[in-house]
C-alpha cells in the first residue's frame, strides 16, 4: 500500500517525496532507493522534525494504526490515514478522540469514494431529485483472512477491516444521516453466513446491505431510481440503464484508474490540495470514516459499545 501510495503523490505536480519511515528499516530503504526519497528516519518524531512535511500518509497494519496515528497526531501535518482507521469500533473511537484533542487535521483514504466509477454515478444522481435505492453486495471470508496471515483479532474483526470497502458505499450515495438500521438476517459469529440490513436515511433514500460470508458472491453496489439504474461490477466500472431500456450504458474509465491503483491518484491530489490550506471537500475525514465504522457496527449487532498545488509528503 505505501507502494501504491508513492506512486500516486509523486504524479502530483509540484509534490516532494520528503522522507519515509518503517518499523523495518530496511524495507523503507528499498522504497527510498526504488522511488528516490531522501530521508529515511528511525521514528516519527525525526521524520518530522527532517522533512517539515505537510502531510504525513500512514499505511500501517490493523493492530498497529492506533498508535502509529497518534504519534503523528502530535506533529502538525496533515495526517492521512489508511483504512480501516481502527481495527474494531473501540478502536477507531480512541482514535478519533486523540484526533480530537491533539486539533489534528486527519483524513481517511476511503480511496472508492474516489474512484471515476463512483463519482460519475453521483455527478449524474446528484442531478436527480428522485428517491435512491442502494444495494451492496457484499463477499468476505474470516478463513481466507487467517489464511493470508491477519491476527486473531482483525480476522474476528473483519467485518471492520474489510467489508469496510462496501459499507462505506452506503453514506456515499444515501442522502442525509441514517435513521435507523433493520437487521433482517442478523449475523452469527458461530456460523458466519448470509448478513441482510435494511438502511434508512433521513432523506427517505433506502440501503439493503447484502453480505455472504464463506460462500461465492460479488463485490457490487448498484443505486436505483424511477428513472435510471446504475451498477457497479467490478466496482472500477459503472453502466446505468434507463427506464424503459434494456441497455447498458458504460461510463468512461479515467485513465488514472488505469495506471494507478483505482482512485488513488485523485485521492493523492485532494489530500496535497488540502494539505497546503486548500479546500478539502470530497477527502473523507476521520468522522466520516468513523460514521462508517458505526454503521458496520449497527449492521454486526455490535453492542459492546451501543453500536448503536504543491507541497511534501512523509510516509
Amino acid at each position: 500500500m505505501a507502494r501504491e501510495h508513492i506512486r500516486a503523490f509523486a504524479d502530483v505536480p509540484g509534490v516532494v517525496l520528503a522522507g519515509i519511515h518503517s518499523r523495518t528499516r530496511s524495507r523503507a530503504e528499498a522504497l527510498a532507493a526504488e522511488f528516490g526519497i531522501a530521508t529515511v528516519c528511525d521514528d516519527i518524531a525525526s521524520l518530522h522534525a527532517a522533512t517539515q512535511a505537510d502531510l504525513v500518509v500512514v499505511t500501517v497494519t490493523e493492530l498497529s494504526m492506533a498508535a502509529v496515528a497518534k504519534a503523528c497526531f502530535a506533529f502538525p501535518w496533515m495526517v492521512l490515514l489508511e483504512k480501516p482507521a481502527g481495527y474494531d469500533l473501540a478502536d477507531a473511537i480512541g482514535i478519533a478522540e486523540a484526533a480530537r484533542a491533539a486539533e489534528s487535521r486527519v483524513h481517511v483514504a476511503l480511496n472508492r469514494r474516489h474512484l471515476s466509477s463512483t463519482r460519475a454515478m453521483l455527478e449524474d444522481l446528484d442531478a436527480r431529485p428522485e428517491p435512491r435505492f442502494i444495494h451492496v453486495q457484499d463477499q468476505e471470508s474470516m478463513a481466507q483472512a487467517a489464511a493470508i496471515g491477519h491476527p486473531e483479532p482483525v480476522v474476528r474483526n473483519w467485518m471492520y477491516a474489510n467489508a469496510v470497502h462496501m459499507v462505506d458505499y452506503l453514506p456515499v450515495f444515501g442522502r442525509g444521516t441514517v435513521t435507523s438500521v433493520t437487521p433482517v438476517q442478523p449475523w452469527d459469529p458461530e456460523r458466519p453466513g448470509i448478513v441482510l440490513a435494511r438502511i434508512e436515511f433521513s432523506s427517505g433514500d433506502l440501503g439493503l446491505y447484502e453480505a455472504v460470508w464463506n460462500g461465492p458472491a460479488p463485490w457490487a453496489c448498484t443505486v436505483t431510481t424511477p428513472e435510471r439504474r446504475w451498477e457497479v461490477r467490478p466496482l472500477e466500472k459503472a453502466v446505468f440503464q434507463n427506464a424503459g431500456e434494456r441497455t447498458l450504458n458504460p461510463a468512461p474509465l479515467h485513465p488514472w484508474d488505469q495506471a494507478f491503483k483505482p482512485g488513488f491518484r485523485r485521492q493523492a491530489e485532494l489530500a496535497v490540495q488540502a494539505a497546503v490550506g486548500g479546500p478539502s471537500d470530497g477527502l473523507p475525514t476521520l468522522e466520516d470514516s468513523l460514521a462508517t465504522m458505526r454503521l458496520i457496527a449497527a449492521i454486526y449487532g455490535d453492542e459492546t459499545l451501543g453500536g448503536d498545488g504543491s507541497g511534501k509528503v512523509a510516509g
